[in-house]
């Protein structure tokens, strides 16, 4: 067949919760100034919406096709991309799993994601031969996996080098060479301050943008980002792992200084990694490690899921 079974370790994400009294249930949902419908509550989930019509679309699982002759092709942005004979990226799904393998993406799921087919798959050059594997969908069919992990393209990459699948909805990212997330190293976020969280420097402010208007930033005037998977009551951080090199944590600051930002609920989340979160009205805050300079947005609306924070602590969902 062309593919040697691999596994790998993979650590289990740990949920992040803080029971605090101080943070009950408002009218605050996660979705604060517009409801998502279509295509972007489909994104809210973990999903891109279901295909149009087209060949890559009405394939699904049932036409899944064989990846071939791997790649590890360069990328600006991500380093070293996993592509197949045809250069397309592959992808994983963060709500699969890898020990063992399970692929949790169907129907719709997989008209917009096609599964790629297990055989004759080899292996990149300087790529771990043993990394190759496969698992058997709830169809019967065979997926390739990397690392353990169900392997997809995207149905919206159009030509070889395309990523637009990376980040959708916060759960799809392109493979590197090693079955990891592909990232580039020095595309890594600062060294945090003590604690793991970025540094705020000592308080948040209100800023004005043309596009956002009034928003949250920090001491240094990056802009501050709330992720819609967070929940309000009980209070809890669900990006972990991964997700914080690219959205480091708010460090606590003084209340007494942030002036025009809802004071209620204005608590630290304590995060079971050790770090301690700064929220405003009981919803966790980060900033972005795309956000180069002061005034920056680049964080906003990324995978249908990050947006930046009014100063009464909701989202600012304008695109």
């Amino acid at each position: 067949m062309g593919i040697k079974r691999g596994t790998t370790l993979a650590t289990a994400a740990i949920v992040v919760v803080l029971a605090a009294t101080a943070c009950g249930p408002t009218d605050d949902k996660a979705a604060d100034t517009t409801k998502p419908v279509g295509a972007a509550a489909a994104q809210d989930y973990g999903q891109a919406p279901a295909a149009a019509d087209g060949a890559a679309g009405a394939a699904g699982a049932a036409g899944a096709k064989p990846a071939g002759q791997l790649t590890a092709a360069p990328n600006d942005q991500l380093g070293q991309v996993l592509t197949d004979s045809a250069g397309l990226t592959l992808y994983r799904f963060d709500k699969d799993t890898a020990k063992p393998p399970k692929s949790n993406c169907d129907g719709d799921c997989a008209k917009t994601w096609p599964v790629v087919a297990a055989g004759d798959a080899t292996a990149a050059a300087g790529m771990d031969p043993a990394l190759l594997g496969e698992v058997v969908r709830t169809d019967g069919s065979k997926q390739l996996t990397v690392a353990g992990w169900p392997a997809y393209r995207y149905n919206k990459d159009a030509k070889a080098g395309d990523v637009n699948g990376q980040g959708v909805g916060g759960v799809w990212f392109a493979f590197g060479p090693d079955g990891k997330k592909a990232a580039k190293a020095e595309a890594a976020a600062p060294a945090p301050a003590e604690g793991g969280a970025a540094e705020a420097d000592g308080k948040l402010s209100v800023a004005k943008d043309p596009k956002l208007g009034d928003h949250i930033v920090d001491g240094k005037g990056m802009t501050v980002y709330r992720f819609k998977p967070d929940t309000q009551w009980p209070m809890t951080s669900k990006c972990v792992g991964d997700c914080l090199t690219k959205w480091p944590v708010v460090a606590p600051v003084e209340k007494a200084k942030d002036k025009g930002i809802v004071e209620k609920n204005y608590t630290v989340l304590n995060r079971p990694d050790g770090q301690k979160q700064q929220s405003v009205d009981c919803w966790p805050v980060y900033t972005f490690s795309g956000d180069k300079k002061p005034g920056d947005i680049n964080g906003q609306g990324v995978g249908g899921t990050w947006y930046a924070v009014s100063p009464d602590g909701k989202l600012i969902t304008v695109q």
